[in-house]
């Protein structure tokens, strides 16, 4: 099923997606947060986009809070979160260091105030970009040498909407907040961007290649679609 994600407004981003036999329009939040439109296939995009912009109120109306991040919590694969209130602490600041994220902060501050949570999402975000410098470009390198594709280099970024990309030059950017992805669907996203090496567009030929080497396809696209790549609280890595 074809699909493209859009920015509706500010933080909101909704998914458009063109269903076979869908004969209308269709609006929908799901339990993760996620913003979908299912649309007939010969829908353009935008109309599913000025659709969801139509009813952005009842958008907003279903969307819950804003998570929490909070102590103990798993950042990514290898870092779990620390708060440390304290009483001699004027500010809040923050620590990445090897399996810790430390936030200290002043003991009179709540440790679910903006102030703090701010702290937290940007540390948080730098231990992600870390492991996923670490970690991905060894994970798709092996990935290559195995199903026999060639890339000319890897880099990473804090996509918004996308988990990655690969150019006619086969250059591949990763989306650092797929390390918070299981690693069943991390390599399903790296082995995309891999078949992009040779197939472009998401044509028959991508779809048979991604069949050939990825166990359970259809499982894992439909996985995939209760993530966005945001940061999210986690009690597992």
């Amino acid at each position: 099923m074809a699909f493209k994600t859009f920015v509706l407004h500010e933080d909101l981003q909704v998914t458009i997606y063109k269903r076979k036999g869908a004969t209308s329009l269709r609006l929908s939040v799901t339990s993760t947060g996620t913003i979908r439109v299912t649309i007939p296939t010969w829908t353009p995009y935008a109309a599913g986009l000025k659709f969801a912009k139509s009813r952005q109120g009842w958008i907003t109306a279903q969307k819950k809070p804003a998570t929490v991040m909070q102590n103990g919590q798993a950042i990514g694969k290898a870092h779990h979160l620390e708060l440390l209130p304290s009483p001699i602490a004027k500010k809040v600041s923050s620590r990445v260091i090897p399996g810790k994220v430390v936030v200290r902060y002043p003991s009179y501050i709540a440790p679910d105030s903006p102030a703090v949570q701010k702290v937290i999402t940007s540390a948080s975000i730098r231990a992600l970009r870390s492991q996923a410098e670490k970690l991905l470009p060894q994970r798709i390198d092996a990935l290559a040498k195995k199903y026999g594709f060639a890339y000319l280099d890897v880099s990473i970024k804090q996509l918004k909407s996308r988990w990655g990309s690969c150019d006619q030059k086969k250059h591949i950017v990763l989306n650092l907040y797929l390390m918070q992805l299981p690693w069943e669907l991390i390599d399903y996203v790296l082995l995309h961007e891999l078949t992009h090496t040779q197939h472009l567009n998401h044509g028959p030929d991508f779809w048979e290649t991604m069949k050939r080497i990825v166990p359970g396809l259809p499982a894992r696209r439909k996985a995939m679609r209760s993530y966005q790549p945001m940061l999210h609280s986690s009690r597992v890595s």
